[in-house]
């Protein structure tokens, strides 16, 4: 088939001093088809014919109208649905073949007489006016730390006129997650932009306020630390917040490539997972450099600090040493009980109070419904009460390692009427001594399938106690401090 590009060249090609042969062949065409191009003057395109016969018989004609109808009150339908529908009505009349002509039907019909579709319109960027931002999940992309599964979350971050982006690793779309992101990427940015949009974020949009939206308190208060002006998407309507959901596919892909040249997906740490991301990051905002000094030329100033992201809760501890914080419990230790304390809860933990004096940092559990329960809190009531440990509802966390619990299921095997007795005085040890030395002695004891006691255990947790070596003295010898009075006066008497 001759194109238009073919014509054009035999038209530029032939003149006075090119023969007929000689332009057909440098066009790629025999001098017959050169010839009728040349006297018509008219390219392969504007000579086509439009035709408007049917070359086969519509195998669809007796039945099209009754799906046409069901097309047009309901234009959701697949086409697949539609013709699993007409198989059933008439069996044995379609074969499976024929599916993709029924396809191109419906096709046909919905550019030609189906519903308007929803259009998209391109916006006009304006440097230092607009950021967005978003949570996206990471599981997909495969990462490990020391070869487990690393599920986490990225708050990710993007000025919609350079696509300058940055990141943050977090677990939940909390307010506190969402207030470390952005305000780690605003400090990264070094300047504030004119607005913000996120779509409507539970952390940032309060969920009974309509269609107009409305900011939860804590949020608007970190969009006034800022002076930055709050926007948020429509409802359902994440194609406002469109630069940020590209941004999203894009990172996750330049992050799956890295990973792939680097040869491994898994990490060492968290730390070098963070490190490894800022690296790309880097290397994603080299290439926007122009546009992103742009940016920094109109880029409102930092305030003077961050703002403090924590969310200050007091809560009194129940009787069973436990405190509920955001629909999750945690145990806390049991002198506090029927006390109130104070607990600041950050993105990834919470700190704990008894009035001004900080106890302890406790991580914070992912979702609702959860629960942490540390055996230390609690172990040195239980061991007094072990008839309390058969059904206690979070005994699962009192198996520190998997191997306590392989010593727990030894214990039932061997001596079930003592078993929970047993294994809380090895709790006991673990929690006063050494939980990492009492596995290592359960692990030795399983291997060699000697039956375990808590004499047992104890008798070789002293030896291996006693046998490490002491850490080292370290002598630190008085001063003499008129040695320094000596040296001011000879320095005085220098000046």
């Amino acid at each position: 088939m001759v194109t238009d590009h073919q014509v054009r060249l035999l038209m530029r090609t032939k003149s006075a001093r090119t023969t007929l042969s000689a332009a057909a062949a440098k066009s790629g065409m025999s001098e017959k088809t050169a010839r009728k191009y040349l006297q018509s003057g008219k390219l392969p395109s504007e000579m086509a014919v439009m035709h408007d016969w049917q070359l086969k018989e519509d195998p669809f004609a007796e039945v099209w109208e009754c799906y046409k109808d069901m097309l047009a009150v309901n234009p959701g339908l697949e086409a697949t649905t539609l013709f699993e529908d007409l198989r059933r009505k008439h069996p044995g009349r379609f074969a499976d073949g024929q599916l993709r002509t029924f396809q191109r039907r419906v096709k046909h019909w919905r550019a030609t007489e189906g519903p308007d579709k929803e259009i998209f319109f391109a916006q006009n960027h304006v440097a230092g006016r607009r950021s967005q931002s978003d949570f996206t999940s990471m599981n997909s992309v495969g990462i490990t730390i020391q070869g487990r599964p690393f599920r986490h979350l990225l708050y990710h971050f993007v000025l919609t006129y350079s696509n300058w982006e940055t990141g943050t690793i977090c677990f939940s779309e909390s307010f506190e997650s969402l207030s470390t992101g952005l305000q780690n990427a605003l400090w990264v940015l070094g300047g504030v932009p004119k607005q913000h949009q996120t779509d409507r974020l539970g952390a940032a949009v309060k969920a009974a306020s309509g269609k107009r939206g409305e900011f939860q308190q804590r949020y608007a208060g970190l969009l006034a630390h800022y002076k930055l002006d709050g926007r948020m998407t429509q409802a359902r309507s994440p194609h406002e917040n469109g630069d940020i959901e590209q941004r999203h596919h894009r990172l996750k892909r330049a992050i799956a490539q890295s990973l792939m040249l680097r040869g491994s997906f898994d990490f060492n740490s968290r730390q070098d997972y963070q490190i490894f991301l800022d690296k790309l990051f880097a290397q994603l905002n080299s290439g926007r450099t122009q546009r992103f000094h742009e940016e920094l030329e109109v880029l409102g100033q930092l305030p003077l600090s961050k703002l403090d992201a924590r969310k200050r809760l007091n809560v009194k501890v129940t009787r069973n040493s436990t405190i509920r914080v955001n629909h999750n419990v945690y145990s806390v230790p049991s002198r506090l009980r029927d006390q109130q304390v104070k607990v600041m809860l950050n993105a990834e933990d919470l700190d704990l109070y008894y009035g001004s004096q900080y106890l302890e940092t406790i991580p914070r559990q992912r979702g609702e419904s959860r629960h942490h329960i540390q055996y230390r809190h609690i172990i040195d009531w239980l061991v007094r009460k072990p008839g309390a440990f058969a059904n206690y509802c979070y005994r699962e966390d009192l198996f520190p390692t998997h191997r306590y619990r392989m010593a727990y299921d030894d214990l039932l095997s061997r001596s079930p009427s003592i078993a929970d007795k047993t294994y809380l005085k090895i709790l006991h040890l673990a929690a006063h001594e050494s939980e990492t030395q009492v596995d290592k002695i359960l692990e030795y004891l399983l291997a060699r399938d000697i039956a375990i006691t808590a004499n047992e255990v104890a008798s070789r947790l002293r030896t291996v106690m006693q046998s490490a070596e002491p850490y080292p003295t370290v002598l630190i010898e008085n001063i003499d401090l008129s040695q320094y009075d000596n040296l001011s006066n000879r320095q005085g008497a220098v000046l």
